[in-house]
């Protein structure tokens, strides 16, 4: 069985030794639209994580058995072809949960307690010069008694709701897809959520209902003060309308994910005024060491199934 990844510069350091007992293993660390025909021509097993399948490619590989993504989303491959020519295709759900709840606070506290300007105030000498003994020239918050609004309220959405509430808020959440509640929190209508809550952060998958949530209008209506975190997709806020509020009204962006990755060039993100008040992390929720094992052992007991 010839087992070809395709992106496997994604996983970092991550052990593929697993593979090797399963097969004859090609690794890519990257691959291009272009090369992508020629590598998988012969195999029997592709893993890929963003490196688009499509039906074309699917047509000349009269081996191919099954495609594993390395992910959850399965966007990235032609389902009804797949499905038509008989070739599996197998997804990893759950991996990296805690990792992406974990990430979220870590957003949260860079923001909430300006952590840029007081690790640069020590770094540059003014902390040495002070006449005193501490600086309370940007004042941070506590999350007890701050209303947080959950949009998504899947596995991820649930566990920072759990850890929000242990932290003392007053949670409350919109389901994006309608069929998620529980009654362990007020749920209410976006509006409600973007108007009241402190802190907002976003769980859900980019899909029709999702695509453009947050655009201008509805950023305009948040709290002075805000602090909106996507850890969801990117294109569930409006990059554009971001780059513009972020200057004209005092709310706090954290982001993981952008509509284009890799973040492209000129975007409108990386010319702000009001730096201090954005948080940018090139998509790395997921990438725990811990979630990436786990990633990579799903994806070789998904491989083995096979034989």
């Amino acid at each position: 069985m010839k087992i070809v990844l395709l992106d496997a510069l994604t996983f970092g350091e991550t052990d593929l030794s697993a593979f090797d007992s399963l097969g004859e293993v090609v690794v890519y660390q990257t691959t291009s639209s272009e090369q992508t025909q020629t590598r998988i021509a012969d195999a029997d097993v592709v893993v890929t994580n963003k490196v688009l399948i499509t039906d074309t490619h699917m047509n000349n590989t009269p081996s191919l058995k099954l495609i594993c993504v390395a992910a959850t989303g399965m966007n990235n491959v032609d389902l009804e072809s797949a499905k038509h020519k008989n070739i599996a295709v197998k997804n990893v759900a759950g991996y990296s949960t805690d990792s992406v709840i974990q990430h979220t606070f870590s957003l949260l506290f860079y923001l909430m307690g300006h952590s840029r300007y007081y690790d640069e105030y020590v770094k540059d000498g003014s902390y040495s010069r002070s006449a005193i003994f501490t600086d309370v020239s940007k004042p941070f918050f506590e999350i007890k008694g701050k209303k947080w609004g959950i949009i998504g309220l899947g596995a991820i959405g649930r566990g920072v709701a759990n850890i929000a509430d242990t932290f003392g808020a007053n949670v409350s959440y919109y389901s994006t897809s309608g069929a998620n509640s529980t009654d362990d929190y007020l749920q209410e209508n976006l509006d409600a959520i973007l108007s009241s809550c402190d802190i907002i952060s976003i769980h859900a998958p980019l899909n029709d209902k999702t695509n453009n949530l947050l655009n201008y209008k509805e950023l305009s209506t948040c709290k002075d003060g805000a602090i909106i975190l996507n850890l969801g997709r990117g294109g569930i806020i409006n990059e554009d309308a971001v780059a513009k509020i972020i200057d004209e009204k005092n709310l706090y962006f954290g982001l993981d994910v952008l509509s284009k990755e890799p973040m492209r060039e000129n975007h409108p993100l990386l010319s702000v005024k009001n730096k201090e008040n954005l948080y940018i992390t090139p998509h790395i929720a997921w990438t725990s060491v811990e979630a990436r094992d786990k990633l990579i052992a799903c994806v070789v007991e998904n491989i083995a199934t096979l034989k």
